[in-house]
C-alpha cells in the first residue's frame, strides 16, 4: 500500500471512532524515518485507546502490519508505527504540552507547512 493511500485509510479509522482535531503532516522532505504524522485526540484515555486499536485494526485488515504500538498502557499518547505513517493519539492536555504539529511543520527555512485534516 502506498503511503497516501494509508495516510488515507488512518484517517478514515480515526474519523469512524469521532477522533478530534485530526492533522495530517508531510514530512517526507524532513525525514527519512517516515512519510505522514497523523496527529489526533481522544477525549478520554478510553476513547485514545479505542482509537488507536481502530487504526491498528484498519491497517491489519488491509495488510499492513504496524511495526509498533507504544503507550496503551496509560492511553494518554499512543504511537503507530506503520512505517510510511507515523500515528499520535493523544489526550488534548498532552498534546498541547508536546505541540508535535509546531515541531514537524517547521522547514529549516522557517517556512511553516500548511495543516490540514
Amino acid at each position: 500500500m502506498d503511503s497516501n493511500k494509508l495516510c488515507e485509510l488512518v484517517v478514515q479509522a480515526l474519523e469512524d471512532v469521532k477522533a478530534k482535531d485530526i492533522v495530517t503532516l508531510d514530512v517526507r522532505d524532513m525525514t527519512s524515518v517516515t512519510d505522514y504524522m497523523i496527529i489526533a485526540s481522544g477525549t478520554s484515555n478510553r476513547h485514545v485507546k479505542a482509537l488507536a486499536d481502530a487504526v491498528a485494526n484498519k491497517a491489519r485488515e488491509a495488510g499492513q502490519r504496524p511495526v509498533g504500538i507504544e503507550g496503551e498502557g496509560g492511553s494518554e499518547w499512543v504511537l503507530i508505527d506503520l512505517q510510511d505513517a507515523l500515528v499520535h493519539v493523544m489526550l488534548p492536555r498532552v498534546r498541547e504540552f508536546y505541540n508535535l504539529e509546531k515541531l514537524w511543520s517547521i522547514r529549516p527555512s522557517g517556512d511553516v507547512l500548511a495543516k490540514n485534516g
